[in-house]
Formats: structure tokens, sequence, C-alpha cells
């Protein structure tokens, strides 16, 4: 990849472009519209939307690549690029069709190029980056988790500082919100995501071959078996009892799944990818442990941030994102700690909560609001397939090392 040029070539840029562009008739009208195009290839979703200054959605498209992946086991890397390769044009297009507007109309483009998938990411930089080159227009280059934190303000209005909770398949992270670029990290996963975790354990289990199954997800089948399942008869271990921070960890518990499996495989008889008989029992101490895991991290981040006079006195509050945001026991889980501890939880709907063009196109929208991050097209932009999220503050959280006081996570199924 190219690197980016100096900072003061990029300046002169910069100065140049809204001089040239932003000055003339032909740009003065996708500068009063002020309208988005958002584009979004971080993993296995290639999605595109176009959105006002107002959050309203013009048009959007979405191509999910899910059954593919069930099929593969999983997302491999050069089927997700060549896929995305394939549809990102299409998307883009269906995008701005449906939305009316034409690329001279645009205000800007904005498209995650961190974090994520190497290969994927590039496809939708590469796309992007000629896309506003042949239409002159800025770009935006969007990190894929403070997508994920601010579509809740896209929704209804929340007020900087918030504490959000990210969780998907391929990130965990608390973070306090305090600007549109500007975010506290207090914990994050040290090994596997908890999408990840539940993936993983779905494949060990072979749902797919379950009747109910076959068309879910990893994630979405074991909350679905898991409503049918008494998670007493498994008590897995809740990961990092021991480390007073908000970090999180979920191998550990992964690996305890996986000898509870081959302990019933031994019992029942039967080899590794038939189906046992406790299938659902197993789902729901997994569920539970997972998220009695988030709940308690999450509660010491609370317990961090009101030491520290990090969120208002009044009205403080928990944003919960990402893809298995969209699991309601976790969700129940987090407003047993938020109720107890006196914050709203606030969560997006299901479908804004996985991967999507319409965040990408938003957190555009908050970007350009404020002239934050606003590049000129002819300006080369790399592409970080690990790239951590605002200020680490997690020693700090650590060193405080705040014990927490006893909470009953009764959930109901």
């Amino acid at each position: 990849m190219t690197m980016l040029p100096s900072k003061a070539r990029v300046l002169h840029r910069l100065l140049q472009f809204r001089s040239t562009c932003f000055g003339s008739p032909s740009c003065g009208k996708a500068a009063s519209s002020r309208l988005v195009l958002g584009i979004e290839t971080s993993c296995d979703e290639t999605g595109a939307a176009v959105l006002d200054e107002t959050g309203e959605i013009l048009g959007e498209s979405l191509h999910s690549q899910k059954v593919v992946h069930l099929r593969t086991g999983g997302v491999i890397p050069m089927v997700a690029q060549q896929l995305h390769r394939e549809n990102i044009e299409r998307v883009v297009q269906e995008a701005l069709e449906r939305s009316n507007v034409d690329p001279s109309q645009l205000s800007a483009v904005a498209t995650t190029v961190k974090p994520g998938l190497a290969l994927s990411l590039g496809i939708g930089l590469k796309f992007s980056q000629k896309f506003v080159r042949q239409h002159n227009k800025p770009f935006i280059p969007i990190h894929h988790m403070e997508a994920h934190a601010l579509t809740v303000r896209m929704l209804q209005p929340v007020a900087f500082p918030f504490l959000v909770l990210l969780v998907s398949g391929g990130h965990s992270l608390l973070a306090v919100a305090r600007g549109v670029d500007d975010f506290l990290l207090l914990g994050r996963t040290l090994d596997e995501a908890p999408g990840d975790t539940l993936d993983k354990v779905a494949r060990r289990l072979s749902l797919i071959k379950h009747p109910q199954c076959s068309t879910l997800s990893g994630g979405q089948a074991i909350e679905l078996l898991a409503k049918d399942g008494d998670r007493t008869r498994f008590r897995f271990t809740t990961p990092m009892g021991q480390t007073y921070d908000c970090c999180f960890s979920f191998a550990g518990l992964r690996n305890q799944v996986t000898m509870a499996i081959m302990k019933k495989e031994a019992e029942e008889g039967i080899e590794q990818g038939t189906l046992l008989s406790c299938v659902n029992d197993i789902a729901a101490a997994t569920q539970h442990t997972v998220a009695t895991h988030l709940a308690k991290r999450t509660h010491r981040a609370i317990l961090f941030c009101k030491a520290n006079g990090l969120l208002p006195s009044s009205s403080p509050t928990l944003v919960l994102s990402g893809g298995v945001a969209s699991n309601q026991y976790i969700r129940k889980a987090l407003s047993i700690i938020t109720e107890a501890t006196g914050l709203q939880l606030l969560c997006p709907p299901a479908k804004f909560c996985t991967d999507n063009g319409v965040m990408i196109a938003w957190n555009g929208v908050e970007r350009l609001r404020e002239g934050k991050g606003i590049l000129p097209p002819s300006v080369d932009v790399c592409y970080e397939p690990k790239a951590p999220l605002g200020v680490d503050m997690t020693a700090e959280v650590k060193a405080a090392a705040i014990r927490l006081q006893s909470i009953r996570m009764k959930i109901p199924n």
C-alpha cells in the first residue's frame, strides 16, 4: 500500500481542495444537501447507504455472505474478499438508486478502513478511493467500532459522554465515548470475541445439523436452543473472576465447553459431529456464562466511571451495540446491571447492531458536521486490520482494582 503523504502535503491538498470544490457552484449543491454515502466491507457483509444530515436513511443495500460461510464453517478471508469484489459495485449502485441520489449530490463518502479482515477492508477502500476520485468528493475514513458506538445517536438524542459496550464476532470492548472521535478505552478482549466463541461452540455442537438451526448463524443457534435449555446442568466458571479489571477473555470458557461436550459424547457413545441429547442445556449454560462475564466487566466499568467522574451524574447511559448485542438474553443481563447502578441502557434495533452501510454513513455525517477526518479525494489511505479505539485506560482500570458487590444474575429466558 502507498503510505500516507506528509502532514504538510495533506494540509496543502486539503486547503486546495476546499477552495476549489466547496467554493464552486458544482459542489455547492452537494455541500448544502449534506448527503453521505457509507460503505462497509470490514468482514462478511457488503453494505452501502445514503443518509442525510438528520439521519434519515434515503436508500440502502446489503449483501450478506452468511449462507456461504455457514457451509464452510466460518469466514474464510479469501472467500469473503471475492464476494465483496463481486458485489460492491452493485450494492453501492442500489443504495444510490433507492435514494434517488446522483453521485454529484453527495457531500462525502465514508468507508470502513479499520479494523477488520485485511482482504475485505481492501476491497471497500479500493472501490471508495476510485469512486471519490472519479466524482471529486471528500473521503472520510471510518473506524468500524466508532461507527457501532455512535449508531444509537442516529436513532435518538444521546449526549456525550456515555459508556459503550461493543460486542461482536470480531471485537469486544468497553469505552467511554466523549465525542465523535474521542474515546477512553476501559477494557478489551485479550483473546477472542464473544461472537467468535458462540460460533465455535455452535460448530463443535454441530448445530447446523439441528432442524431448527440449519439456516442460523452460530450465535443465533445458541440463543434459540438456550430458550429450552437448563443452564444449571453445566456449571461453567465465569472467566477472569480474580482479575479486577474490565478486559475480557473467552478462550478459556470455550475450552471448558469443549471438555464438557467431549465428556457427554463419551457418555452417550457418539462421535463428534452427532447431536448430543443435552445440546439445549450446553447452549443455555454457554450463553449464560458469556452474558455473566460481559455483565460483570461492565459493572466494574460503571463503578470506575462513577469514581472518576467520567459520566454525567444525571441520566448516565450505557449503550450496547455490535452483532452480539442482538442477543436478547445478553441484553437482559446488562439491564440487570444498569438497573442496579442507576444507568439507562440503550440498544439499537437488531438490524443496526450487525454490520451495515447505514452506521458507516451516519459516522460520516457526524464527522462531516464537526469537520473531523475529512480528506480530499487525492489522499492515499491505508487500511488497518488492527486498530485500537481511543486512549487506552486499561492499566488505570486494573490499578483501581475495583471489587464488585454480588448482583444476582437471575435472567429469564
